[in-house]
């Protein structure tokens, strides 16, 4: 990546609002360790000043402003760290995870337009906004077990919350969502037509508003009149995600006589049967969780995913590294999952991954309150 890192995430104050662009659009704002510090030092710094009041973001499409918000993070990275040991892989998720908390908890309105596709670490940096836009171009989905991976970045937390089952069934398939889909499970707030952002956003500069609740009220008046509107049925979701385990969730939804239910078994079929039963986890104990100890959670899940000394695995024999392998790097979309069956996983081998590598005053989200 030769681009700077002030090309790659581009921040100003307009008028009284910070606004920060994700600019590494060939990548689809892809998150690299240095847009994470660009972010943060910039919500740092807006955070105590008095002239700004209210923060926005968005990404940089392929065509100009808009277009795409963030895809996740840099996967190929990922997959060249853990062949190489390059030890920033663990400062990335060590300062993802606080970026995530520093926005869920920032006490100033933070407004995320989520045109285009939102995904992963496009999540993270969006969920914890008081205010989430989407458009008739979004496309938000927690895709991770597509890559033997769990949804981080607080996926746990905010999936954890929708109504009923529906996080397990969010987190499991990694569905991707339509806006109005979107509204239906409660992870965006409002719609606004695409073709009014670039307008919406110019205005930010020279609107004379007096306080941050201002600037969000201004943003709510661009909304359509789309509502939200889901596909799936809600007691289909709930009868087949609230059963015990994935083995019994896999095997309910083959025996079920919907066609929901068959597109539901054979995706989760080619997920790592290792990390649906991770995931499954993570997102009954996220249930509990404060958003701090949830990314804490979350901390040790990734570093098991790089590191699963309990399985003794690690790096290039990982589910994660084996899974973007197969997705993204040879693109053969033919993952060699161990072990191949979700029958074939054992409590033991879920367990490893919830216990932490570090002791409580060693742990690298532990400043988080």
């Amino acid at each position: 990546m030769n681009e700077s890192v002030e090309t790659l995430v581009r921040t100003e104050v307009r008028g009284r609002v910070g606004c920060i662009t994700l600019n590494r659009p060939r990548a689809l704002n892809a998150l690299s360790l240095p847009m994470i510090r660009a972010i943060t030092e910039a919500l740092q710094g807006w955070r105590d000043d008095a002239q700004v009041l209210a923060v926005v973001i968005r990404g940089m499409g392929k065509d100009g402003p808009f277009g795409a918000f963030c895809a996740g993070g840099d996967i190929r990275f990922f997959h060249q760290a853990a062949h190489t040991g390059d030890p920033t892989l663990e400062d990335f998720f060590t300062e993802e995870y606080a970026l995530n908390h520093l926005i869920h908890t920032y006490p100033k309105p933070y407004i995320a337009f989520m045109d285009g596709i939102c995904m992963g670490g496009g999540m993270g940096i969006s969920q914890g906004a008081t205010l989430r836009v989407v458009t008739e171009r979004s496309k938000l989905a927690m895709p991770e077990t597509h890559i033997g991976l769990f949804p981080d970045v607080g996926g746990g937390y905010f999936l954890s919350r929708c109504v009923g089952h529906l996080g397990e069934y969010l987190a499991l398939t990694g569905r991707v969502l339509s806006a109005a889909q979107a509204l239906a499970a409660g992870l965006a707030d409002v719609v606004i037509d695409s073709a009014r952002l670039p307008s919406l956003w110019e205005t930010l500069a020279s609107t004379p508003f007096e306080s941050g609740d201002a600037v969000e009220r201004w943003c709510r008046t661009h909304q359509s009149r789309t509502t939200g509107m889901a596909d799936w049925s809600m007691q289909e979701v709930n009868l087949h995600f609230s059963l015990p385990d994935v083995t019994a969730i896999v095997q309910a939804l083959e025996g079920a006589d919907s066609a929901w239910a068959a597109d539901t078994a054979a995706v989760l079929r080619t997920r790592s049967p290792l990390m649906l039963h991770v995931v499954l986890e993570q997102i009954r104990r996220a249930r509990q969780l404060s958003l701090a100890d949830d990314l804490r959670m979350e901390r040790d899940l990734v570093r098991h995913c790089f590191h699963s000394s309990h399985l003794g695995r690690r790096g290039a024999t990982s589910e994660t590294v084996e899974g973007i392998r197969a997705l993204a790097i040879d693109k053969d979309h033919k993952p060699q999952w161990q072990p191949p069956r979700v029958e074939d996983v054992t409590a033991d081998m879920v367990e490893g991954f919830f216990v932490s590598p570090w002791p409580v005053w060693a742990h690298p989200l532990g400043h988080l309150g």
